[in-house]
């Protein structure tokens, strides 16, 4: 039952940051998450201001959150560096009630981390492994490793920073663990996200591996590649890419006062530098993917794909957007099915554009469908809005590289429709659009039907 305590309660860590000795209530929290004492301290708030303290030698002080899995406690911490470790005081004890369904940090951090990853993977209830993507080179061998290793543990494959501990760590311990890969110079951090709807982790994990350092800053040198005028080189990318998602992820971190109460006008600032932030991050995207299918060798991979599969799963990643604007998001049913040839994520990348204009520019309380079929050895997916429609002139031009149709302020590079329709086109397919005035458009993703899967 939340309820709060006055009672303070005293911990000491080591030159290592582990917890060598703590009082209750913070020891049986400690225990009860899968630490040990003296052992790795589990909390990763806890955590991060300990390392903090003692890297820069400053007292700090601030109220944080903690949870196991029947409660979430929030308390006043102070840290202050001692020797080679840290005292900890903590006071003003309370619980919160039981945890929510993410009990592994808030969404904002999880989203980052699967932004910034550099390889996912499946994990079972035991942390085995179940599947594995990477679309990072230097984590090929990484990846192929695990994939063949299918049903041991994950950690197997990695050499955890500083661990002494037999194998396999409780999932609290390895949540925001550093972590090296042989080969590679740089320090990963891995973020576990437990599944599943009853005890943390009983359906699983989600891995995520960030790289510490931008994957440009550790790769081979590569011949030099000239800049084309519309593009950015793909090797300038991620070194830019990666500050900017720190810059978002430290802002949503200030914005959500994560780190204790903050005045308006803070968590405002913090807000516009997350928003200037995921501009910045989107026109990288953009002119990284121009620089990319406008390489004279650029050729998607096809495969078979379900055209009414993908826009339920763009529906599902954009339904939060829509549903702030109380527009109604009408996807193609479960166990409708057109297939398709065509590489599953660019065609994820291009209904997502799609979508999301038509959520941008659709009135609140208005609907958006997305109606599936295939006819004539072609398959397609239409995007059908509300909005205010386009005029003829604004239909011939809709398509144009830098093309924005007279807006301003809205945050887009006016390179979303263009790189759409050349990734539809190097797909063997079209993206055509149909639009009045005061009637709304229809854009239309079309590709090589599947004529295999349908026979």
């Amino acid at each position: 039952m939340p309820g709060s305590s006055t009672l303070q309660t005293y911990a000491r860590t080591d030159g290592a940051d582990r917890l060598i000795a703590a009082q209750e209530p913070l020891a049986g929290l400690h225990l009860r998450c899968g630490g040990e004492l003296p052992g790795e301290i589990v909390a990763p708030a806890l955590r991060e201001v300990v390392q903090m303290a003692r890297e820069y030698g400053l007292k700090l002080a601030r109220r944080l959150r903690m949870s196991d899995d029947r409660e979430v406690f929030s308390m006043w911490v102070e840290v202050e560096p001692e020797g080679e470790g840290c005292q900890v005081a903590i006071s003003n004890w309370r619980s919160e009630g039981r945890p929510p369904a993410s009990v592994n940090g808030d969404e904002h951090r999880i989203a980052m981390a699967r932004h910034m990853a550099g390889l996912s993977a499946r994990l079972g209830p035991r942390q085995e492994l179940l599947a594995v993507d990477s679309h990072e080179p230097q984590l090929t061998k990484l990846a192929q490793a695990m994939t063949g290793g299918t049903g041991k543990p994950w950690t197997d494959f990695v050499t955890l920073e500083g661990n002494v501990h037999q194998q396999p760590l409780h999932w609290r311990l390895l949540d925001g663990a550093r972590l090296r890969v042989a080969g590679l110079p740089q320090l990963w951090t891995a973020h576990l996200v437990p599944l599943g709807g009853g005890e943390p982790g009983s359906g699983g994990f989600e891995l995520l591996m960030v790289s510490d350092a931008p994957a440009a800053a550790v790769a081979k040198p590569q011949p030099t590649v000239p800049l084309r005028q519309s593009g950015i080189d793909r090797k300038i990318a991620p070194v830019l890419r990666q500050p900017v998602s720190r810059i978002i992820a430290n802002a949503e971190t200030i914005r959500s006062q994560l780190s204790g109460p903050l005045a308006d006008e803070y968590t405002n600032y913090a807000a516009d530098i997350t928003a200037a932030g995921e501009h910045l991050l989107a026109l990288i995207e953009d002119l990284t993917t121009l620089e990319l299918i406008e390489d004279e060798s650029f050729a998607p991979a096809p495969d078979q794909i379900d055209l009414a599969d993908v826009a339920r799963r763009a529906a599902g990643i954009l339904s939060m957007r829509a549903r702030e604007r109380q527009i109604a998001v009408d996807a193609p049913k479960h166990g409708e099915s057109v297939p398709a040839i065509g590489e599953f994520r660019r065609v994820l990348q291009i209904l997502l554009n799609l979508l999301g204009n038509a959520i941008r520019y659709s009135p609140e309380g208005s609907s958006i469908w997305l109606r599936a079929e295939s006819e004539g050895g072609m398959a397609s997916i239409t995007v059908a809005d509300q909005g205010e429609g386009l005029s003829a002139d604004e239909v011939a031009r809709v398509f144009a590289k830098f093309e924005r149709l007279g807006r301003s302020g809205d945050g887009g590079s006016g390179l979303g429709l263009y790189i759409s329709r050349r990734l539809a086109e190097a797909m063997g397919g079209a993206l055509t659009v149909e639009s009045a005035k005061g009637q709304g458009a229809r854009f239309t993703l079309s590709l090589p039907a599947d004529l295999a899967a349908t026979s």
